[in-house]
């Protein structure tokens, strides 16, 4: 990245020599994201993360599919395909959001029965954000291949933390957002399988084989490479957490914290996520609360923090608005260690008792 900013400031689109070495940086990124996905770099196509990688494929998808006026998507898909979806039915377009039972996890027969004759779409997202939860993508390729409808995928929860292969998924078109690699914000990328009929949603050139325009951020797509290449060399599944510290945490805190649950299912997930509920508990207290000790925790999606209403995705599992809202979301990342999990466990322990406490006597 460094270099990029400082030597190859060139415009990638631009036919001269600082161009050029622009291009061939860019060409580089695009070759080490698609070798860690499975797809060929021609299938990659760079956006400014996963939120715009979303818009892209749903609205691009749906636009394009004349006289096809329905999409298929699940209640707890990130507001990055939940938005675009609300804005298709401004547009007139109808859309079914599939229910989930207490697990978080689809039931490929529901997807099943919601087609249409009409149908343009179905997105449904690789990994949840907020619960981990992995979805059964395999089984829903095969009922999208079948009904001859395009499945896009958010994958931006399951990069770097499950094996990622697109063409194994059966998805044609995937979203990734390339800080989940531990690269830079402000960037990610759509795999669109080669065939694949998109409409364009922005206007103003022909760069990403116009499929995005707009110059390309080199600095950014070049540490995205970079990322995914060690991504790729030093873990050969393309997993970069160790479930046991997960594991460590939800252990402990079910043993040593009265009151609590699991919420969603403990089997099927990424290895890095976890999310509690604390009985009697303010979810927005403990994390002030955590915070003030040192530990970065959240309600849910970074994207909805600060939001007054509960977790929508928490509510579509079967959870009350008071429970949802004293539900904690953990992550674990790479670095994270034995010792820091341990040292979150008397964080809680110590948290939990006092505003307990001074939840009785208020």
């Amino acid at each position: 990245m460094s270099s990029c900013l400082g030597q190859v400031y060139g415009n990638a689109s631009s036919i001269h020599y600082f161009g050029q070495l622009a291009k061939q940086r860019l060409e580089a990124a695009r070759r080490q994201v698609a070798t860690l996905v499975g797809c060929a770099p021609t299938e990659l196509v760079f956006t400014s993360g996963g939120t715009e990688a979303n818009n892209i494929a749903v609205l691009g998808v749906v636009r394009a599919a004349a006289g096809f006026k329905h999409v298929i998507t699940s209640a707890i898909e990130h507001p990055a395909v939940l938005g675009p979806c609300a804005q298709l039915e401004r547009e007139g377009f109808e859309v079914t959001r599939v229910r989930v039972g207490s697990s978080g996890i689809v039931d490929p027969g529901d997807v099943r029965g919601a087609l249409r004759p009409e149908t343009a779409l179905i997105s449904i997202m690789h990994a949840n954000n907020e619960l981990g939860t992995i979805q059964p993508i395999g089984e829903i390729a095969q009922i999208a291949r079948q009904a001859g409808v395009p499945l896009h995928v958010d994958g931006v929860q399951a990069l770097g933390k499950i094996p990622v292969d697109v063409r194994e998924l059966g998805a044609d078109l995937y979203s990734m957002s390339a800080h989940k690699l531990y690269a830079p914000k402000g960037v990610g990328a759509l795999y669109i399988r080669k065939g694949t009929k998109l409409a364009g949603i922005a206007f103003g050139g022909h760069h990403e084989r116009d499929r995005r325009p707009g110059t390309e951020n080199i600095p950014g797509i070049a540490g995205f490479g970079a990322a995914a290449e060690l991504a790729s060399k030093q873990f050969p599944d393309g997993v970069l957490v160790d479930k046991s510290l997960r594991d460590r945490l939800e252990d402990a805190v079910l043993e040593r914290i009265p009151g609590t649950t699991v919420n969603g299912s403990r089997r099927s997930r990424t290895p890095n996520t976890t999310n509690i509920q604390f009985d009697a508990i303010d979810g927005e207290a403990m994390v002030i609360a955590l915070d003030l000790r040192g530990f970065a925790v959240s309600t849910g999606s970074a994207c909805s923090s600060g939001a007054i209403t509960p977790s929508h995705v928490l509510t579509a599992i079967g959870l009350s608005a008071d429970r949802a809202r004293s539900s904690i979301r953990f992550s674990l990342g790479h670095s994270n260690t034995v010792e820091q999990v341990d040292e979150l466990v008397e964080a809680l322990e110590a948290s939990v008792a006092h505003l307990r406490r001074i939840s009785v006597h208020a």
